[in-house]
């Protein structure tokens, strides 16, 4: 039979990449079911919950990564915190540190069936199947249940959960094996006293850590790796897209039709643009619209006496008695102020009426 034992002689060593900085275990929805019945000593419940801050201390925890939740089992169940509840190690390991124990009977199956049916919720924080997180639990225990435990674990893991059991001194083997998902000597473990149950901590961090070649540097990304389970993808800066290759990047003509959101100029600016204006006119504080100048306001314009402005631009003019002059910016006055009279006959409707029709006459 496949079987996981530690002795108190035994020591765990791992690859020397398996470190904090470059290890991080993929996101788990991980339920610990712990039996506190009355064979486990009120020392040993201690250890048992030493070992679970020390699994804490192991996984990457959060909202985004791994969620953990807490069962106490006996002759009932309690959730002493679900999945939803905290999302920092500091929260889980003072909550862990205040659990009871029950005491009485050994009802592993009852507890794996609460696990199910109240923990592996969206409402107690299991994420949605679609994001394809790894439902595990992991149990704790000395003894042999005193309820049917079989048909209970199968129904578990045909629905996507991970069983892991951990056995400690007098634990019915057997029933490990029944209720741990295969393969057996993956999922079965035996320590032959709550004083080394610590030891597991490093197998257990061997079996959910992805070693991360992106914080190692050992990838040919040109811009951004992205670490996947035990391998990793790349991907790009925004304003890049990924080339054929899978690694290296291009800049993305963000001024292309469609891409940006400009008003009128649209300047590429490494794999980004900004927003310019033509002249005449200035970049309102969106950064993206514009709007004309008053060209004729002070200080804008180069008209000697009149300035008309013209939709982001202007022009010169005179005053009466003045004539524009060839560099349509200054003003030369006339001779004779430039203003005679001349009557006109003009048709207004039915009627000719004499009007006087002032012109402008350059001498």
């Amino acid at each position: 039979w496949p079987l996981f034992l530690l002795e108190m002689t035994e020591v765990f060593c791992f690859p020397s990449f398996l470190t904090d900085t470059a290890c991080k275990n993929r996101p788990l929805d991980l339920v610990f079911i712990i039996d506190s019945s009355r064979s486990v000593r009120p020392e040993e419940f201690e250890k048992v919950k030493i070992f679970l801050s020390k699994m804490i201390d192991t996984l990457d925890v959060g909202e985004r990564t791994t969620r953990v939740a807490v069962m106490n089992y006996a002759s009932t169940v309690k959730v002493e915190f679900p999945l939803r509840t905290y999302f920092d190690k500091a929260s889980m390991k003072e909550a862990i540190s205040h659990i009871e124990p029950l005491s009485a009977g050994t009802m592993t199956g009852l507890a794996i069936q609460t696990a199910v049916d109240e923990v592996f919720t969206e409402e107690m924080g299991t994420r949605p199947a679609t994001f394809n997180i790894p439902k595990v639990v992991i149990v704790v225990t000395d003894g042999r249940p005193q309820d049917q435990v079989q048909d209970v674990a199968a129904s578990a893991r045909t629905a996507g959960i991970e069983i892991y059991a951990v056995g400690v001194d007098r634990a019915d083997m057997q029933s490990l094996r029944i209720m741990a998902s295969e393969p057996l000597d993956e999922h079965v473990f035996y320590v032959e006293t709550y004083g080394v149950i610590e030891k597991l901590t490093s197998k257990f961090r061997e079996t959910f850590c992805a070693a991360n070649v992106c914080a190692l540097g050992i990838h040919d990304c040109e811009q951004v790796c992205v670490s996947n389970d035990r391998s990793y993808l790349c991907d790009c800066y925004e304003g890049y897209t990924l080339n054929p290759d899978k690694r290296t990047c291009s800049a993305v003509d963000m001024c292309a039709p469609g891409r940006h959101e400009c008003d009128q100029i649209c300047v590429s600016n490494n794999g980004s643009y900004v927003c310019d204006c033509y002249e005449g006119y200035t970049l309102n504080p969106d950064k993206k619209t514009c709007s004309a100048m008053d060209m004729c306001a002070p200080g804008r314009h180069e008209c000697a006496q009149v300035c008309l402005s013209n939709d982001g631009s202007y022009s010169c003019d005179c005053y009466e008695g003045y004539t524009l002059n060839p560099d349509k910016k200054t003003c030369s006055a006339l001779e004779d102020g430039g203003k005679r009279s001349f009557p006109v006959l003009v048709s207004c409707g039915q009627q000719k009426h004499r009007c006087s029709w002032y012109l402008r006459m350059y001498i």
